[in-house]
């Protein structure tokens, strides 16, 4: 019983399609998320196909572009465009990450896409939204991180702020677009009306920073909340003996106890505020360096003290818990959903592998037509 609820959780989307013309990452990532919970996901490519496509390798576009349909359709031929219309006809949602203007320029934007269908939802990704004095400006992940304030929470012991390894805005902005997408969904249940959606990444990852807003308001602090910032000893972050580290998030009161009583130091159970450059933040370290990652991992799955290693991606799927959760697998993929077998995964597609078979199913299109459409460069 309990599969197939997982399996009807996963297939909630099932019967909504998407219309995807967004490039790189906040855009693939968010209809990827669509597809997983059963939305048929149709990439709209350019003929030279999506950019991340041969960036970094390809690496950026087979993460995040499995169980979609890819056609191809230029753009910037009128007849394509007027394809363009007809598919949007039939779709229940339009996301796009170009910069703004660029698809209404092409007749493409959210009045002439409502006026074909007013139930569509639309929804824009841009790094400053539509209209800002920085809309017309080109960035990056780094910028957004930057400008949004997240960025200067990552320093090093010099105050220099630190390089991260992922992209966290483009992420943020793909669940923000989800989000919205979502919503737009159920508002069009309630009313029958389609709606338009712009997403300011930078703007949703400064939302991230809520409680730092409010310290610096109330505190005049930058650093957030003080428990929460790594500078005391229930709540940091501490190296092992083999260079590894571990994460202890003992916050409330019991958990610190119960840690402080499996280490069998009960004289630190008052301690639990110190700061971590006091002596018993050095005791405390000075422990967690006498052991390795291994010996802590086990530690904190038989002791409930809120304590979790720092892994490194090639160790995700070999965690007991991402194995039992099914969530990452083979191919270097990630699942965010869980209740569809890995299996059941399509590979991300060729460029325009669907053209045809959408065309077909979606516009009644012919063998001729597609001939002619591919002679003159439409598709």
């Amino acid at each position: 019983m309990e599969e197939k609820t997982k399996q009807k959780q996963a297939r909630l989307l099932e019967g909504v399609t998407v219309l995807d013309f967004s490039h790189y990452l906040p855009g693939p990532f968010a209809t990827l998320r669509l597809a997983e919970l059963g939305a048929e996901v149709i990439k709209v490519e350019p003929p030279a196909g999506d950019p991340a496509r041969f960036a970094g390798g390809g690496l950026v576009f087979q993460a995040n572009n499995r169980d979609k349909k890819s056609i191809t359709l230029n753009l910037k031929h009128e007849s394509a465009r007027e394809i363009a219309l007809r598919l949007v006809r039939k779709a229940d949602v339009l996301i796009e990450s170009f910069r703004p203007g660029v698809l209404a320029k092409l007749g493409l934007g959210f009045d002439e896409a409502a006026e074909v269908n007013p139930k569509l939802v639309y929804c824009s990704i841009s790094g400053y939204g539509q209209d800002s004095m920085m809309s017309s400006l080109g960035s990056h992940d780094i910028n957004y991180m930057a400008l949004s304030g997240a960025l200067a929470q990552m320093k090093d012991e010099h105050g220099r702020p630190v390089h991260p390894s992922s992209t966290f805005a483009d992420f943020i902005g793909g669940m923000a677009a989800t989000e919205r997408i979502l919503a737009g969904l159920v508002s069009r249940g309630l009313t029958g009306r389609g709606s338009y959606h712009s997403i300011s990444i930078t703007e949703a990852v400064a939302a991230f920073m809520v409680n730092h807003v409010m310290a610096a308001k109330k505190h005049g602090t930058d650093r957030g909340i003080e428990v929460l910032n790594g500078s005391v000893v229930c709540y940091a972050l501490y190296e092992t003996s083999d260079n590894r580290f571990v994460s202890l998030g003992a916050l409330e009161p019991k958990f610190w106890r119960s840690f402080c009583e499996a280490v069998r130091r009960p004289d630190w159970i008052s301690l639990q505020y110190s700061s971590t450059d006091s002596s018993a933040g050095e005791a405390i370290t000075e422990l967690f360096k006498s052991q390795t990652l291994q010996h802590w991992t086990k530690f904190g799955m038989k002791t409930d003290c809120c304590m979790a290693p720092v892994l490194e991606a090639g160790e995700l799927a070999s965690h007991p818990y991402f194995m039992e959760k099914g969530t990452v697998f083979g191919d270097g993929q990630v699942r965010m959903h869980s209740g569809i077998e890995a299996a059941d995964a399509a590979a991300p597609p060729e460029k325009g592998e669907h053209t045809d078979i959408v065309l077909k199913e979606w516009l009644g299109v012919s063998n001729q037509e597609l001939l002619t459409w591919r002679s003159a460069g439409m598709i």
